[in-house]
């Protein structure tokens, strides 16, 4: 069953359940999908790759939200922000431990051959594209930085 039918059959349950947060971002995250389906040069189909980058954007979202309003001291709204983003964090590829994604990094390192952080975008390259969806991009960039000095 598509990632879509999936989520459409859970807004079902939140309904019911009476589950606002989870409905909302539930909502939100059919909201995406039919917005990327629809797009201009879009496909019927939405890739597993795709998907999974709209996701990750939409926890990114919340997440600096949920950060926003917890510095203006305003954890009644930074909570469901942080609700949400459990959500849609479900959804998304298991996320890589720091040591896992330190062991990923080193393989990659070596791979490319990389030996100072003159390599670093040699080294960024392959890795955003074999870490996608399994770390965030910031935490991979710190990685790298922190493995090549």
């Amino acid at each position: 069953m598509a990632l879509f039918e999936i989520i459409t059959e859970e807004i079902k349950k939140a309904m019911l359940a009476k589950d606002k947060v989870r409905l909302e971002a539930l909502r939100g995250i059919k909201k995406e999908l039919l917005e990327a389906k629809t797009a201009k040069g879009a496909s019927e189909e939405l890739s597993d790759e795709t998907v999974t980058a709209i996701l990750q954007k939409m926890v990114k979202q919340r997440k600096d939200s949920a950060e926003i309003y917890a510095s203006q001291n305003r954890p009644d709204l930074a909570e469901p922000e942080l609700e949400q983003m459990r959500v849609i964090q479900e959804y998304l590829p298991k996320q890589l431990t720091p040591e896992e994604l330190e062991r990923a990094v080193k393989d990659i390192i070596t791979e490319t051959g990389a030996s100072s952080m003159k390599d670093m975008g040699k080294v960024m390259g392959v890795a955003t594209k074999q870490l996608a969806g399994k770390a965030e991009g910031r935490a991979v960039s710190e990685m790298v930085k922190r493995l090549l000095s």
